[in-house]
């Protein structure tokens, strides 16, 4: 008999505080007496394998903002019936006319969602009215008990694509924020799609969605539980399926690279078309052949520190004595590239991300080139410089962390900048009201409180001897 039963998968979700935990343990103490099996998911990380969704409201708060939150998610990730539990019944004096209230008022929301059933169930989860038996104290109530809805509802799961699965590299994607730290475009990030972990970032956030209304807001990140439409892009194509065909293939999840912490879940809607039609050119002059007629390695020596603490300078006269060897270089300063190529960005998070992505193309290109590029950037978050390193082969990069003080810098100040930031002049000043990472794994430091700038270029060639 137990291989007969049907599994159903459901996820519940609620405000804090709305007996979500009082509800499912009094539905899992009785499952055994069920028709069918039944699996709690995740919410809203496992939506998109669930069947159904239960929904909890407190029968004296009503439908909050995070009530049309969990009925969007649940919408967004492919969930086709749901059911609002009307908790603390008791609370209300059982009666009739609150819970008619707060039913209509979901209805009203949700019916736009594109749900194919919702069911409104009054219920007391601490004394089990209306959870797996009725409730004598609500007569009025002539529906089914929420354990007899997940028992009988139907279960609609679509047949396999009879086309194979499409293979891309971009997509448009829905987006729902879970994480503490704002999305931010042009991160890395790991994605999960099915059985495959490949690294992503996204590109561009194209809207995000009014929890309320549904209404579409410019935005430039996405901010816990937050939903949006943007572009995604994988390092390597991904077997997939638009989520409107395929809830398993069209779904996944955004991990942090550094916590492996899941901050994101979506649905694709549809490979980009651009994805189809741009193709690796094939050239016959390649990084070697360029690097050998130069005769030198071809490298990036990718500098960060905080502001003032030597960066340029020290960038210079490593130049200098490259130079002086006969390399082919070239030096990209964070400031000097702010007049041209870095024009349009400013200096917020999101702006500082797009700042390091760009130089790190060009730096990338610059080293395909054949030659010895040396960047010199605050680049303040290990992720933007992980991301930089990924872009090199082996052995090409090199991180050399100008490791002072923040006294000292502050003390040096050379362009006033940091007597702006204190008097309130000059916003997200790395050191100041903006956040310095400190490097974890920098292939050389060097400490500007002992070793003069020559000293330091000087320490900075021996390491690139040494590799």
């Amino acid at each position: 008999m137990e291989a007969e039963r049907q599994t159903l998968r459901f996820v519940a979700c609620a405000s804090a505080g709305d007996g979500k935990s009082t509800l499912v343990g009094r539905l899992l103490g009785e499952f055994a007496a069920a028709r069918r099996r039944f699996i709690v998911a995740d919410f809203p990380e496992q939506a998109s394998i669930a069947d159904v969704a239960v929904i909890l409201v407190d029968a004296r708060k009503g439908v909050l903002a995070e009530t049309r939150r969990h009925a969007r998610i649940a919408a967004m990730m492919g969930i086709r019936h749901v059911a609002l539990a009307v908790n603390k019944m008791d609370l209300a004096g059982f009666e009739a006319s609150a819970f008619e209230r707060l039913a209509a008022q979901f209805r009203a929301f949700a019916g736009a969602l594109g749900f194919e059933g919702i069911e409104s169930i009054p219920v007391c989860a601490l004394e089990g009215d209306n959870v797996n038996e009725a409730g004598a104290r609500m007569p009025w109530y002539r529906g089914a008990t929420l354990r007899a809805w997940l028992d009988t509802v139907e279960l609609e799961r679509p047949a396999s694509p009879a086309d194979p699965p499409q293979v891309a590299d971009q997509f448009e994607a829905r987006l729902l924020w879970t994480g503490e730290h704002p999305l931010i475009p042009g991160r890395p990030y790991l994605l999960r799609l099915h059985a495959k972990e490949t690294a992503a970032t996204v590109t561009a956030i194209k809207y995000r969605e009014d929890a309320d209304t549904g209404a579409r807001l410019a935005a430039r990140t996405l901010s816990l539980d937050e939903i949006g439409v943007v572009n995604l892009s994988t390092s390597e194509p991904v077997a997939f399926e638009p989520h409107a065909l395929s809830r398993t293939l069209g779904a996944f999840t955004v991990v942090d690279r550094i916590t492996l912490e899941a901050v994101g879940v979506g649905t694709i809607d549809f490979a980009l078309r651009r994805a189809s039609n741009i193709h690796w050119q094939a050239v016959d002059v390649d990084k070697s052949a360029r690097a050998s007629l130069k005769q030198q390695r071809a490298r990036c020596i990718w500098f960060t520190g905080l502001p003032g603490s030597g960066k340029s300078t020290i960038a210079n006269a490593l130049e200098r004595r490259l130079l002086a060897e006969g390399r082919h270089t070239y030096l990209l300063d964070g400031d000097n590239v702010r007049h041209g190529l870095n024009r349009d960005l400013g200096f917020t998070e999101a702006d500082r991300v797009e700042n390091i992505r760009r130089v790190a193309e060009v730096a990338r290109l610059m080293v395909d080139a054949g030659l010895v590029v040396i960047v010199s950037f605050i680049s303040p978050f290990r992720a933007e410089r992980r991301m930089a390193r990924r872009l090199f082969g082996a052995g090409e990069f090199l991180e050399v962390f100008v490791d002072t003080p923040l006294e000292e810098c502050e003390r040096r100040d050379p362009k006033g900048l940091y007597a702006k930031a204190r008097r309130g002049e000059l916003k997200n000043f790395t050191g100041i009201d903006s956040g310095y990472e400190r490097p974890d794994a920098a292939e050389v430091r060097v400490d500007t409180t002992r070793l003069s700038p020559v000293e330091s270029a000087e320490a900075i060639v021996a390491a690139l001897a040494g590799r």
